[in-house]
């Protein structure tokens, strides 16, 4: 990055560029997916019409084109709140105001197995990030048209798919119940698993809270669709279906496009 100076409360350059994503007005559509991993933004890009490279700064890689006549645009938030944060505020900046994660998760119910999609409904706020934000007594809940939109797109596309309450952590390793380094553990990680199946908690993961608490305290609209790629009940880990959940939101913008220009 060139060097360059701004002021310290909202960093920005010329055209309202913006500081970690590398983005400026213009740039971005008001639909916008986030996927965790930086190559992931080209594989959604890949089922566009239109795709255009816009910018590639840390963790944040972003490009905007055209589905099915559609504005859209993806950027990736990297692992975790702190960097989703980051993607939402500057996006935001820029006129974006619907948002959809696309990710990876941890089934904890015994009905979901590894390749299943789950549309996130809501999220326990256990990413760190949010408090900062608001009291945890705030809720971290999805858009409902934004629920409909990506059930409608699982419908068409006949693809298995689950609805209900994530559980965002901030640590992959102990915050999701596994073991750390040396076999490290905690009482409290043993118990963890079957207390939140008991409350019908579907899956683990790292960034939806922090993106649907901005939403809701911000006034836009947010959702999640993970593809599950371990199941902690059988103890497998599959990365596979990760295109299906691409599909499925691409799609859901589309619905969700029509629906807002129909409300015109």
């Amino acid at each position: 990055m060139a060097s360059w100076q701004s002021n310290s409360e909202k960093p920005a350059m010329e055209n309202n560029l913006q500081y970690h994503i590398q983005c400026k007005n213009g740039d971005v559509s008001k639909y916008v997916l986030l996927p965790g991993d930086p190559e992931r933004v080209n594989d959604i890009a890949n089922e566009w019409q239109e795709a255009k490279f816009i910018a590639n700064n840390r963790e944040f890689r972003t490009f905007s084109g055209k589905f099915f006549g559609v504005d859209i645009s993806a950027c990736s938030t990297g692992i975790g709140g702190a960097s989703a944060a980051i993607a939402v505020e500057e996006l935001a900046n820029l006129g974006a105001d619907t948002f959809i994660r696309i990710g990876t998760c941890g089934a904890i119910q015994e009905n979901i197995t590894c390749g299943d999609l789950i549309i996130c409904s809501g999220a326990m706020r256990q990413d760190s990030t949010s408090e900062d934000y608001v009291d945890l007594s705030y809720p971290a809940i999805a858009n409902h048209e934004i629920i409909s939109a990506l059930i409608a797109a699982c419908e068409k596309l006949g693809v298995k798919y689950h609805v209900g309450i994530s559980c965002t952590t901030a640590s992959f390793h102990c915050g999701q119940a596994r073991h750390g380094f040396r076999n490290y553990s905690q009482s409290k990680f043993e118990n963890k698993i079957r207390d939140l199946q008991a409350a019908g908690v579907l899956n683990f993961e790292m960034e939806a809270a922090t993106i649907l608490t901005l939403a809701g305290i911000y006034g836009l609209r947010a959702g999640a669709i993970f593809t599950v790629v371990a199941d902690r009940n059988r103890n497998e880990f599959r990365y596979s279906g990760v295109d299906l959940s691409i599909r499925a939101a691409n799609e859901a913008v589309k619905i969700l496009a029509s629906c807002d220009n129909n409300a015109k």
